[in-house]
């Protein structure tokens, strides 16, 4: 360990430091989000619109196989006399955080690194490094895939012509934002199972053993951290975390080798 030395409230000022750093870090970014506001929502509204990119490339594969994949145009709607400026505010609120990231992982980095040896300074900055690398992954698969797909199925689905969708910009914002961190830590899981092979508490053997059990904990957990409760959304979920897992697979088989 380098430069750990230091009494407790001297560990404790560090700390201290370091989080309100975080914080104004965290408040600066988002009130820049929240001045730029038609940029922040040309971004967040953009999968709603038909000619959002994953919609023109399904109907260029649709057009090659002589078929179209139809058109639909879905409205939001407000439904209080505040919440427009209410999800304004946490909408830049999580993109503030989201851009201050990256600063923020340098702070918590630089507070903890003291403690460490310099192997466990190297792996430390391969963890995160990676994590960081796959949780961004994870929201931008969930943002140009997952939710664009769930959104437009959820939001065109009739159980008679008589019902009328309406959809309000509060559910929208809601499930975009928990799906695209829920989808973000679920892409943890290759590292956390790396460095569980690392540490000899897991093997490939092991997960292959009880792969059928683990279908289950993921169809488990899906149900539970989906937004909503239809299954659709929850095949969107659960499918990404059962490629992950057998992807994790062979990166224990390859640690262990």
């Amino acid at each position: 360990m380098e430069n750990a030395t230091g009494s407790f409230w001297d560990h404790l000022d560090a700390l201290r430091s370091a989080i309100i750093k975080i914080a104004a870090a965290s408040v600066l970014f988002g009130v820049l989000a929240f001045c730029f506001k038609e940029t922040l929502f040309q971004i967040v509204l953009a999968p709603k619109n038909p000619d959002f990119i994953t919609y023109r490339i399904l109907d260029r594969i649709a057009g090659l196989a002589g078929g179209s994949a139809g058109d639909f145009n879905i409205e939001l709607i407000n439904t209080g006399l505040a919440r427009q400026f209410v999800v304004h505010m946490k909408t830049a609120l999580c993109a503030g955080a989201i851009c201050a990231s990256p600063y923020i992982l340098y702070q918590i980095f630089r507070f903890v690194s003291p403690a460490l040896y310099s192997n466990e300074r190297k792996y430390a900055v391969k963890v995160v490094g990676w994590s960081y690398l796959m949780f961004f992954a994870g929201m931008c698969i969930c943002y140009f895939l997952i939710f664009p797909l769930t959104f437009r199925f959820l939001g065109t689905y009739q159980v008679s012509a008589e019902v009328e969708n309406l959809i309000s910009l509060d559910s929208y914002i809601s499930t975009l934002l928990t799906m695209c961190l829920t989808i973000g830590l679920v892409f943890e899981i290759p590292i956390l199972a790396w460095f569980f092979a690392k540490l000899g508490f897991l093997t490939a053997g092991y997960m292959s053993r009880y792969r059928k059990a683990a279908i289950i904990i993921i169809l488990t957990v899906a149900a539970i951290i989906t937004p909503t409760s239809d299954v659709f959304t929850l095949f969107a979920v659960s499918l990404p975390m059962w490629l992950l897992y057998e992807a994790s697979i062979l990166i224990v088989r390859r640690t262990a080798k």
